[in-house]
């Protein structure tokens, strides 16, 4: 029945330099498919030019047009094509048989952990290999000695599924030591032990912490704690329209936002909490910083959203989502200056990809040594978030006392999250 699997996913790159690749899936359907799709390809470091998507409850087609981010030109598409087939549902006849939300083992859980002397710049530049690698950071735990030394732990999991492999693991400590050199004391890479469960949580969050990061609202609080620099203030803008007059099964969700990276993923991830089903979709390409998304959607039940109450509240949430994706403030921890950054997790317990990647990143570009570094897990507001905490060293060009230099911190850092 339909294409064989391993046509399941097609990759045409550019023409030429710069033009778009183009991403074909073709295959049977599932809740949620389109937002694990685009996970991938924001994990991969790209960035949706525009896209469509259709499904009539079986069968789904999708394309999207991308291309890499500035910030990660580096990408395996090769790699890439195996990560998207294997969220495809099998094409056999037996699929329809079987229960569709049955999700695969959990993969096996890494602690790489290293010792050396500390740097500007190493945090990401570890980070960077860990993914070209295709090793996603679960949690990491990372502190500065006293006499300018770090320890780093990093809790990692395999895309590939190959980490058991003696190659595979040759092929990391490799390409780690290309990057520690003779800083590099000790390396040591095993599978976790009860450790990982005690490094689950975080530090607790003061009240006030708490109030900045998640109880968020669409008011004049709207750039409170966001620190956003002028210009981007006059962006912060979405519109969310809900229409039943065009379609006699499904209801028109039409959005007008400020674009941003893994705008896509903001959208569908939210639809796929709410249990909406999306029958077609078009995400048009960026226009003067703006998306515009046709969405038709029903309930889970197969029925279009006719409640005012409920077309609030889904417009109200996608607001929230596409507004604050992520949250970034910094605040003081006793004598210690620290930045915080804050996702919501999605319901199937995945965080946001490359956070890590982007913070350390843009701390990098601004000169700025993580002294420590953690990330965990923080259940607030009925939802669970994804919470990176980074104690930032004060030797650095800032003068972090100063309000306007942390204005710049957390201005430079959320443009990188958020891509603009």
């Amino acid at each position: 029945m339909g294409v064989p699997s391993d046509d399941a996913v097609l990759i045409q790159k550019g023409k030429k330099p710069g033009e778009p690749h183009v991403i074909t899936v073709n295959c049977p359907d599932k809740h949620g498919l389109g937002c694990d799709i685009c996970r991938i390809i924001l994990d991969f470091g790209l960035y949706v030019t525009k896209g469509d998507v259709s499904t009539d409850g079986i069968w789904c087609y999708m394309v999207f047009w991308v291309v890499p981010h500035s910030s990660s030109p580096f990408v395996r598409w090769p790699s890439l094509k195996n990560r998207l087939q294997s969220l495809c549902p099998s094409c056999s006849v037996t699929f329809y048989l079987n229960d569709q939300s049955s999700t695969s083992a959990a993969s096996s859980v890494y602690l790489l952990k290293f010792f050396c002397l500390d740097r500007k710049g190493l945090l990401h530049d570890v980070t960077q290999v860990l993914c070209e690698l295709e090793l996603t950071i679960q949690k990491v735990k990372v502190t500065t000695t006293p006499d300018g030394r770090v320890l780093d732990l990093f809790f990692i999991t395999d895309n590939m599924e190959l980490l058991h492999t003696k190659e595979r693991q040759d092929d990391t400590y490799k390409q780690l030591n290309a990057v520690l050199g003779e800083s590099c004391i000790s390396c040591e890479l095993k599978l976790a032990g009860p450790e990982y469960e005690c490094h689950h949580g975080i530090s607790s969050l003061s009240p006030a912490l708490e109030e900045e990061l998640f109880h968020f609202e669409l008011s004049d609080k709207e750039s409170r704690s966001q620190a956003l620099s002028p210009d981007m203030r006059k962006l912060k803008k979405a519109n969310v329209v809900v229409d039943n007059s065009l379609s006699p099964a499904h209801t028109l969700l039409q959005i007008h936002c400020v674009d941003h990276k893994g705008l896509f993923y903001d959208v569908l991830r939210t639809l796929k909490d709410c249990n909406i089903k999306i029958a077609y979709g078009r995400f048009s390409p960026n226009s003067n910083s703006y998306r515009d998304l046709d969405l038709f959607i029903q309930q889970k039940d197969g029925k279009k959203i006719v409640d005012p109450e409920k077309q609030n509240g889904l417009c109200s949430r996608l607001k929230v989502e596409m507004l604050h994706p992520l949250r970034v403030i910094i605040s003081n921890r006793g004598p210690d200056t620290e930045l915080l950054v804050a996702n919501p997790v999605e319901l199937s317990g995945r965080g946001r990809p490359r956070v890590f990647y982007d913070v350390t990143l843009a701390l990098k570009a601004l000169g700025i040594c993580i002294f420590s570094a953690e990330i965990g897990r923080h259940s607030s507001s009925d939802r669970e978030w994804e919470v990176y905490r980074f104690l930032l060293d004060e030797n650095c060009r800032f003068q972090l006392s100063s309000m306007v230099a942390r204005n710049q911190i957390v201005d430079r850092v959320r443009r990188l999250l958020m891509g603009w």
